[in-house]
């Protein structure tokens, strides 16, 4: 099977030339496209989950020798959940390659985060299935770069850490309200709006309403911690 000079392109900007070509296209098929003759790729996302999860989690331990299981189970989820993955399929242009159906193409299918962040993960498994793990392997640590080193000690996502700063004060979980929604139904924002107990509130704009409601956490979450910090530095010495 050969493959189209896009694909080939697609192959030299992941750097894993196939030696099973078909691989790389189930990689690519969204089950909106795909017949009995033209499988999707929902089950390589599974593979890929699991494989970019392994990787991950080697390279943290590497990575740190003397941090515990609580510092590194925050890393692993902030390396391997679905929005870092879209924004490494984005990295290399992966959705200009994905094989939609005509509906989920004009509703902006080849921007959307779970696409894209599915496509990935498929395509991690594909290169395993092609090349073993040390392919994989190799592919996950060049794509994902100084992303490991640089994860925060404190990775959790911003909405489960916004909850446990609310309980550890004894307030109720925080709400998570859409205050907007704007743009054409098949490239929609939403903005989404977190607010605390305390009447204390931050909104942010995304292009879902997952990454809406975690950039809201992450904005108030700085802005309670960092009232805390304020209150501290002007403390008499």
């Amino acid at each position: 099977m050969n493959l189209s000079g896009e694909l080939a392109a697609f192959e030299t900007r992941l750097g894993h030339r196939f030696s099973d070509p078909s691989l790389l296209v189930r990689a690519l098929t969204h089950p909106s496209i795909a017949s009995e003759a033209r499988p999707d790729n929902q089950r390589l996302e599974f593979l890929g989950d699991r494989v970019l999860g392994l990787v991950i989690a080697e390279a943290l331990l590497a990575a740190d020798e003397t941090a515990a299981e609580g510092a590194l189970a925050p890393r692993l989820n902030a390396l391997v959940r679905k929005e870092t993955c879209a924004d490494i399929a984005r990295e290399v242009d992966l959705g200009a390659v994905l094989r939609l159906g005509r509906s989920e193409t004009m509703s902006g299918g080849r921007r959307k985060t779970a696409l894209l962040g599915d496509g990935m993960e498929a395509v991690i498994a594909a290169v395993y299935l092609d090349g073993g793990y040390g392919a994989a392997q190799a592919l996950v640590l060049r794509l994902w770069g100084n992303r490991i080193e640089a994860v925060e000690s404190d990775a959790r996502d911003a909405k489960t850490a916004l909850q446990e700063w609310a309980q550890a004060r004894g307030e109720a979980p925080p709400a998570y309200v859409e205050i907007a929604r704007e743009g054409p139904d098949h490239a929609p924002r939403f903005t989404i709006e977190a607010r605390l107990a305390d009447g204390r509130t931050a909104a942010a704009t995304a292009t879902s309403k997952r990454a809406a409601e975690q950039s809201a956490a992450k904005a108030l979450l700085d802005t309670v911690e960092g009232r805390s910090r304020g209150r501290a530095s002007h403390e008499p010495r």
